[in-house]
């Protein structure tokens, strides 16, 4: 834990509200909050004056690839943490797609010990599910009749369509053998591997990056949300969709979704559409790919709505060598996690949304889907994990400012605000920038020293 910390005349997001006010953390929880400001410094604190700065809780990206174990040249947990809490960042939840992939509870408590000497800030992550390791899935998440809450780790994923890495299940047996008889939260990559390989050979040949979305169509992601959605009624089994790219995914879940079922959809999807992908090329392809303006404009609907429960990345880098094979022998997947609160802070400041709404979708939801305690909101008793952002003065985003190990951005060239100013994990200052000083800002803490696994109640 963090030693006390003062911040001092900051404009805090508190639920619907921003309020100016202090706020005072203890032992790396917050102690107080005094709206309007009146708390006295100690004689041993650290001091903040956060004068022109918003504070909000830290961040949590709830779907990431740090590509640990296997890809070293990619990402590993230390580097990508540290991109993490660069774009204020303070919790993670890491997929299971690695070489070799982690379908184990060995596996995964691996990862977790990694995450204990190398990252930088909260950690949780998901155990793999394959056609045949049933048994394992159990020992780490439980059955219904007896789930296991276990720190670190937050739930099942599942590959219904064939992406980066080796994890596929998409036979009906075998999802209904999932949905039946485990428990805890499954998360689902949604996209049909049937209608894939049927509509491959009519794109096989193409050169064009706007294939991609073509072959791997809205009707492909629907047809798998539909399937999932069923197993998960049928089995009262919560189910959380990742990545939602499609605007009648979004429609149907408006009128389908239940008490059972949550989603996320990525800044990616909200802030780019074909267009985009024509002019920056591979930089932008991913699956499921980045679709049209009519997608984005739905799935800022659903957003707003309530539809769609929360914002996540899906942070999966590549290197630029490897993008630079064209299309289609580049790989899927692009940096985001150090880049997705500016991304949204500036949707917020172009009036696309409020910076309240920001805060809800990328600090309380995803705290609330995996019941993560004493995350997500600037209260008294929850763990002090904050971010104090400029929304004042817009910054130009380039390759070289990237922490990500492969040193690229999809957002290169254009200007963001909401740029943190400190990251702050457990009360302790993890990141720091100087406003109008060097973008990439500094890394404070020191690997392994803070953060720690995720509880989930």
């Amino acid at each position: 834990m963090g030693h006390g910390i003062l911040i001092q005349n900051a404009s805090m997001v508190i639920g619907s509200k921003i309020v100016d006010g202090d706020l005072r953390v203890v032992n790396g929880i917050i102690d107080a909050i005094a709206i309007g400001g009146d708390l006295i410094a100690g004689t041993t604190e650290t001091v903040i004056d956060a004068e022109g700065l918003h504070l909000l809780s830290g961040a949590i990206d709830p779907q990431v690839h740090f590509r640990e174990p296997g890809s070293p040249d990619k990402e590993d947990i230390g580097s990508g943490s540290r991109a993490a809490v660069a774009g204020g960042v303070t919790s993670f939840l890491d997929m299971p797609n690695n070489n070799p992939v982690a379908t184990s509870l060995a596996s995964i408590q691996s990862k977790i010990d990694s995450a204990g000497r190398t990252a930088v800030n909260h950690h949780g992550f998901f155990i793999g599910a394959t056609p045949s390791n049933l048994s394992d899935l159990q020992e780490a998440v439980g059955t219904p009749d007896n789930p296991i809450q276990r720190d670190g780790i937050c739930g099942i994923k599942v590959f219904m369509g064939s992406s980066t890495g080796d994890l596929l299940v998409h036979q009906q047996e075998h999802l209904d053998n999932i949905f039946a008889n485990t428990g805890g939260i499954i998360a689902v990559h949604a996209e049909d591997e049937d209608r894939l390989n049927q509509r491959y050979p009519a794109f096989e040949h193409r050169t064009d990056v706007g294939a991609h979305a073509e072959w791997r169509d809205a009707e492909t992601a629907l047809i798998a949300t539909k399937r999932a959605s069923a197993l998960a009624k049928e089995h009262s089994h919560r189910l959380h969709v990742l990545h939602l790219s499609s605007g009648i995914e979004a429609d149907w879940l408006a009128s389908n979704k239940g008490d059972l079922i949550t989603t996320e959809v990525l800044p990616q999807y909200l802030t780019f559409d074909e267009n985009d992908v024509s002019n920056r090329g591979v930089r932008l392809k991913m699956n499921p790919p980045i679709r049209y303006a009519e997608d984005k404009d739905i799935l800022w609907r659903r957003l707003k709505d309530g539809t769609i429960d929360c914002i996540a990345t899906d942070h999966a880098p590549h290197t630029l060598e490897s993008k630079a094979l064209g299309f289609p022998r580049a790989p899927s997947g692009m940096p985001g996690v150090e880049t997705s609160l500016p991304t949204m802070l500036t949707h917020a400041a172009n009036g696309m949304c409020s910076i309240s709404d920001v805060a809800r979708w990328m600090c309380e939801a995803p705290a609330r889907v995996y019941g993560m305690k004493g995350k997500g909101k600037l209260e008294v008793g929850y763990d002090a994990d904050l971010v104090l952002v400029d929304m004042e003065n817009y910054r130009i985003i380039r390759d070289s400012d990237a922490w990500t190990r492969v040193g690229w951005t999809p957002l290169a060239g254009m200007s963001l605000v909401g740029w943190p100013i400190y990251t702050i994990v457990d009360g302790q200052i993890v990141h720091s920038r100087q406003r109008g000083g060097e973008m990439r800002g500094a890394a404070v803490a020191a690997p392994g020293s803070a953060g720690r696994p995720l509880i989930f109640e």
